[in-house]
């Protein structure tokens, strides 16, 4: 009897140990700011990211991903909880906190088992909540040598450059998870924010690549007054010494923190490139340009860095026998301009940086080399986690997965938007809804009006459409569908600026 018991027992648990294994690990590898258009996946002719490029050759590429509200604190807060930014709180980064006790993807997991883990960026204000293991960049993080905050709340500094740090971590973490169980393990990189900092093997990578200026680089923001106040463009905004490393009262101020071997070549770099500079006596448009090339190849260049560590976790997962049941999705907090309207950074709900790399590796489940047209958003991430855990999605996120959009191809026919951050850049606060060929955005606050832009004809929204004569009809419509989501999504505030 005791024998029969046993064997009864050992069964059991063989089974058990079996369930769990047949639930897929997670890797979300998240970047920062970095641009789909910087990414050869999805066309670039002058970015190689050949890893990222690996997750899209052997699974799917979201050719339509966006984003619920285009900043890096409130898009990492959606994509934990799968709410929007009015109904998890945090909505920008000047005045929010996260609220670490709200329910989110990682604590659903983790009461289903798995075991849970954040490293690298983080940027919510507080703690995370819902990981057994975490270290997390302070605020922005620094990319030479940066300090990490463990989970005993010291912070430790490690030398060397902090996408390799963020991976080498990940990998510890790898290492010594219980293997008998499922993990999550979300990677966030600190690359590719503001002033994009190569590593300094990557300094020269691309400067003998001349960049073709965006067709709408010189934008004269006719008709559009909340383009017309915005403090981010390249001519105007982009600094020569802090986001350029030319000499000035703020160059260079992130050596203070290198080695002397990073600093002797960090600065052995850049004074060439600052002698080549004083050289050329630059003004108007030809300085301009120039400063378009100098930041194309440092956003590049500290891309590549990027680009590389996704290789190392892709290697890691096929080298530990992991790449046939891990699911791996890539994405970006947001798009950002790469000198489109002849701007840097992101906030507007145009394309560039309402739009984000998104792309998703699931063996089995996911044909290598899919494409997806479908318009999908963050907000989806945490629900189809859940789903392809075997988890139950709660009532209160409002995302929908994206596992039935694969199968079907078909994904939402209007997305909604809302940007509340009214401070840096002069951005004016905004909401809208996009539609498979059209845009309607109300801006309020900084700027009081409405932009409407036929993507068909102008993929670039330069010609604000609204009020003209002939769109009566599909403006109207256009704000049916508005208020339809507005609604659906309980963003009284939203409804009562219609």
């Amino acid at each position: 009897m005791k024998r029969t018991a046993l064997l009864l027992f050992c069964c059991l648990l063989q089974a058990a140990f079996s369930f769990a294994q047949q639930k897929p690990n997670i890797v979300i590898i998240l970047s920062d700011d970095h641009a789909f258009q910087a990414i050869s996946a999805y066309g670039s002719k002058v970015a190689h990211t050949p890893n990222i490029d690996r997750i899209a050759q052997q699974g799917v590429i979201f050719n339509r991903g966006y984003v619920t509200n285009s900043i890096c604190g409130p898009s990492r807060a959606v994509i934990l909880t799968g709410k929007y930014s009015h109904k998890n709180g945090f909505k920008d980064n000047d005045n929010s906190r996260f609220e670490g006790s709200q329910d989110s993807f990682a604590k659903q997991l983790q009461q289903n088992g798995y075991q849970t883990a954040w490293v690298g960026k983080w940027h919510l204000g507080t703690k995370p909540q819902g990981f057994d293991f975490w270290q997390i960049l302070p605020g922005q993080g620094n990319y030479y040598n940066p300090d990490f905050i463990m989970m005993d709340s010291s912070k430790e500094r490690r030398e060397g450059y902090a996408t390799n740090l963020i991976e080498d971590i990940a990998e510890d973490w790898l290492d010594q998870r219980d293997s008998s169980r499922p993990f999550c393990l979300v990677i966030g990189h600190k690359a590719t924010h503001r002033a994009w900092e190569p590593d300094t093997a990557d300094l020269n990578l691309y400067d003998n690549v001349q960049f073709p200026l965006p067709h709408n680089f010189y934008d004269n923001y006719a008709n559009r007054p909340a383009a017309t106040g915005q403090d981010m463009s390249i001519e105007k905004t982009m600094t020569l010494d802090y986001d350029l490393k030319m000499p000035g009262k703020n160059s260079r101020g992130n050596t203070a923190r290198m080695n002397a071997a990073q600093k002797a070549r960090y600065n052995a770099y850049y004074d060439s490139v600052a002698a080549d500079f004083s050289r050329r006596d630059l003004s108007g448009n030809a300085l301009t340009e120039w400063k378009y090339q100098r930041y194309m190849r440092d956003y590049l260049a500290c891309a590549a860095s990027l680009d590389r560590n996704i290789g190392r976790t892709l290697d890691y997962l096929d080298q530990h026998g992991l790449r046939d049941n891990t699911i791996v999705i890539y994405l970006s907090d947001q798009g950002f301009y790469l000198g489109e309207h002849g701007w840097f950074d992101k906030r507007f709900m145009y394309e560039e940086s309402f739009r984000t790399p998104m792309m998703m590796r699931y063996p089995g489940v996911i044909k290598p080399g899919s494409q997806s047209d479908a318009m999908v958003m963050n907000l989806d991430i945490a629900p189809t986690l859940l789903e392809a855990a075997g988890a139950a999605i709660p009532p209160a996120m409002q995302g929908q997965s994206i596992l039935p959009v694969l199968k079907k191809g078909k994904g939402r026919e209007a997305m909604y938007y809302h940007y509340y951050e009214n401070g840096t850049h002069s951005v004016s606060p905004h909401f809208g809804v996009r539609t498979e060929r059209y845009k309607l955005i109300r801006f309020y606050e900084r700027s009081d009006a409405w932009e409407l832009y036929d993507l068909k004809k102008d993929p670039r929204e330069v010609n604000n459409l609204f009020g003209r004569k002939g769109y009566e009809k599909i403006t109207a419509k256009l704000k049916a569908e508005l208020t339809s989501l507005i609604r659906r999504y309980e963003d009284t505030q939203a409804e009562t600026l219609l």
